[in-house]
């Protein structure tokens, strides 16, 4: 897979990071969006081109800001002469979920809103840009959640949004196949990552998760990485909308 290019949101942390690491491990050149810390970043692509001997650049995105995925796959235009594999991976937290984030009668539009901004629109407008770049074909991925199969506390807001991306997956994958690109999601149990650590109950998830696995431990960004990893390889090359479920056996248990 070398001498391939991967496009990913949200790479200087967690899922997003892990990913691109495990790509460029495989010599194939990474393009990565992040929110606002540009030195972070910056410092993610010297690491990259360093250890692995790839290009790696990085561009500023706000996935609140979906409708702007033209300005930002013209700039990677810029840097890369196509694109082999998209990853939906960025997401949001904090004051950008107020209202989406809480129990089912405590949920505001605002809040849900912003979530399915980030979730859904911004895997469509993402996705469409870097299909017209996948010249010999390709594969798009989107993380997901098993949230939208299981009762979690305050995760209705992001549950059900996960649910609609995954049906979102479904329908680009029957319409794109046609230009060879294969689309798929991960469904991820909990993850050890900022963004589980922001919710207010993550103390109670993280031992709850351990509990149930059968493999006695939280899910780690390399889990679900390698599992990225896999649907963009040709080792899956007759699998398209679905979704891979990664959760260490809890969701059966839960």
């Amino acid at each position: 897979m070398s001498n391939k290019v991967l496009v990913i949101t949200g790479a200087t942390k967690g899922i997003g990071k892990a990913t691109a690491y495990r790509f460029a491990k495989e010599g194939i050149d990474i393009a990565f969006t992040y929110n606002s810390n540009d030195e972070i970043a910056k410092e993610i692509c010297a690491d990259l081109e360093a250890t692995y001997n790839i290009k790696a650049r990085c561009y500023p995105f706000n996935i609140l800001e979906p409708e702007t995925a033209k300005e930002l796959f013209k700039l990677i235009d810029e840097d890369f002469d196509n694109i082999d594999y998209f990853i939906s991976n960025a997401m949001i937290y904090g004051r950008a979920v107020i209202g989406g984030y809480n129990k089912f009668m405590k949920l505001k539009p605002r809040g849900l809103n912003n979530i399915y901004t980030a979730t859904v629109d911004a895997f469509v407008t993402c996705s469409q840009q870097a299909a017209k770049r996948m010249k010999n074909g390709g594969a798009i991925v989107s993380l997901s959640s098993t949230g939208n199969l299981v009762y979690i506390e305050n995760y209705a807001g992001h549950g059900t949004n996960k649910a609609a991306v995954e049906a979102m997956v479904r329908y680009a994958a029957t319409e794109l196949g046609e230009m060879g690109i294969r689309v798929n999601a991960v469904s991820g149990g909990p993850i050890e990552t900022d963004a589980l650590r922001a919710f207010t109950n993550y103390e109670e998830v993280a031992a709850k998760t351990a509990e149930l696995s059968p493999l006695n431990r939280m899910g780690q960004p390399d889990d679900l990485a390698s599992a990225c990893y896999f649907l963009c390889s040709s080792e899956a090359s007759w699998i398209t909308g679905t979704t891979l479920i990664v959760d260490g056996g809890t969701t059966f248990k839960k």
